[in-house]
């Protein structure tokens, strides 16, 4: 069995459908990507896998375990953790409140301290700002905490919604360095990224949605391959 395994997931807003009917899987210690064009449902497809958007249909299933329709603190304490779009950093709290936070639903103190020591060792510049208010932060230092905090509840599978987005190409190349990182050190990832050439070289799978649909999947070389991506990118291909 995969450690995630999604069959049939459909998300609505209201009358607008934004997933329709997406089966994908995720097997542990892999890094998969979903991409697709603004709009292709990808966001939505996340926040259902974590609990903060009702499924219409479907079922989300991790280790084995029907998680779809918990509450997101539920699905963190299952080991499934979020690192959101837009980074959404509590801006008037510290980066070291922001840390704690990650680790809210967590009751083993030196495991925590272990972690925090942790992300310190990935991210020095936090380890610099630990008492600097989030919101002062640059865009990159503010992606590089949010997926902190994320990593905080010692996920088994980390969500990463557009990492990249809005950040400088040296810091691109850095946060995609440290996704690689991740996995090696045993780090199951499952990513949304509008950038595609760089996800497609970090990723060991690949779905391509479009209009909330799977249209493209396969293995990242498959995917890069593919004909069709552009067409499912409405015009937008793969190459950088």
């Amino acid at each position: 069995m995969s450690l995630l395994e999604v069959e049939g997931l459909s998300v609505r807003y209201g009358a607008l459908v934004a997933v329709r009917e997406v089966g994908l899987r995720v097997e542990a210690g892999e890094i998969v990507t979903v991409l697709g064009a603004n709009g292709a449902g990808k966001s939505s497809l996340l926040g259902a896998v974590a609990g903060l958007v009702p499924a219409a249909a479907g079922r989300i299933v991790f280790d084995g375990t029907t998680v779809s329709g918990l509450p997101p603190e539920r699905v963190v304490r299952h080991g499934i953790a979020l690192s959101p779009e837009g980074r959404r950093v509590f801006p008037r709290l510290t980066v070291s409140d922001n840390l704690r936070l990650g680790a809210a639903a967590r009751k083993d103190h030196d495991a925590v301290a272990e972690d925090r020591a942790r992300v310190l060792e990935l991210f020095p510049v936090l380890g610099d700002r630990l008492w600097q208010a989030a919101g002062t932060l640059s865009g990159g230092q503010q992606q590089m905490l949010a997926i902190g905090r994320a990593l905080m509840s010692r996920p088994r599978l980390l969500l990463l919604d557009e990492p990249s987005l809005g950040l400088a190409p040296l810091i691109v190349e850095q946060i995609f360095g440290l996704i690689g990182r991740l996995r090696d050190e045993g780090t199951t990832i499952l990513l949304v990224e509008q950038n595609a050439h760089r996800a497609l070289d970090v990723a060991d799978r690949a779905y391509v949605l479009a209009t909330g649909r799977v249209e493209i999947e396969g293995t990242a070389a498959e995917v890069r391959a593919s004909s069709d991506v552009e067409r499912a990118y409405l015009g937008v291909g793969v190459q950088a």
